[in-house]
């Protein structure tokens, strides 16, 4: 980790030579969700391959590029495409776009999933905003010898995810008349679909919504104070007594279908940035 500082030092450098304006908030997009960036203004789209020490996205659905520019007014940072462990990344190469953005010094993340529900009450096309998370992915953005400069070595994660951003989210669904349910996250590592057992044990833990992302970034943004607030798109219902197989191209197109719902949320926390 004590090369990470500078490696991304480099990465932000090379970003603010193309886009000098000082974001409010990066977005990862999750898996079907790059839509948003199609409501950045005044865009400029940077290539993963262009950002010095950054992996390469390989996961379908991921365009694997920045989008800077305006969102509600506001400029943001927008994601399209994260590293997954199954790809072959470490936690800390997944958590890479987090430590992009403490880089260049913003303040609040907000990250995106599309996720199987494990809560019976959930169908396919629900948002669910993330309360907590369960990291069953066996690995974490934060091991090995620590940088003070970029955290503490035991970060508190009694509340990942920011009460006051989940409030205003709450509030602007109930303004559009979007459902919103809250529950907890769930990360496997991937890149198979969970079998009836697993998704049996994961609701037993605790889970409402299982996915194979977030947490390394939520980690590695909590590691460096920026508030962090997360949504999952329901793309599939993981249930072990209805289950039925589960295809990626049909996650996409699950998420894709709920992306409005998702942009008005985001769109409206992000203007009071």
């Amino acid at each position: 980790m004590l090369e990470l500082a500078s490696q991304m030092k480099e990465a932000a450098a090379a970003v603010q030579a193309r886009w000098s304006e000082q974001p409010v908030a990066g977005i990862i997009l999750g898996t079907g969700l790059g839509r948003l960036a199609d409501e950045i203004a005044d865009s400029v789209a940077i290539p993963y391959a262009d950002v010095p020490h950054f992996p390469q996205s390989t996961a379908i659905g991921h365009a694997g590029q920045l989008v800077c520019g305006q969102l509600a007014g506001r400029p943001v940072v927008a994601f399209q495409g994260r590293f997954h462990l199954y790809e072959g990344n470490s936690a800390q190469q997944a958590a890479m776009p987090v430590r992009l953005l403490q880089a260049m010094n913003v303040p609040a993340m907000i990250v995106s999933n599309a996720a199987g529900g494990l809560n019976p009450h959930y169908r396919v096309g629900d948002l669910m905003m993330i309360e907590d998370q369960i990291n069953l992915q066996f690995d974490n953005p934060l091991i090995g010898v620590n940088d003070d400069n970029l955290g503490p070595r035991f970060p508190d994660m009694s509340a990942p995810y920011d009460i006051e951003l989940q409030t205003q989210a709450a509030q602007i669904a109930q303004q559009a008349d979007i459902e919103l349910h809250r529950g907890v996250y769930v990360s496997v590592l991937g890149p198979n679909y969970e079998t009836r057992a697993e998704y049996r044990m994961a609701r037993q833990l605790g889970g409402d919504a299982v996915g194979m992302s977030t947490t390394p970034e939520t980690t590695a943004a909590r590691h460096a104070g920026m508030r962090v607030l997360g949504f999952s798109t329901i793309t599939n219902v993981g249930s072990p007594d209805i289950l039925s197989e589960t295809d990626g191209h049909d996650v996409i197109a699950a998420a894709d279908a709920a992306s409005g719902k998702l942009r008005t949320i985001v769109e409206g926390v992000v203007s009071s940035f």
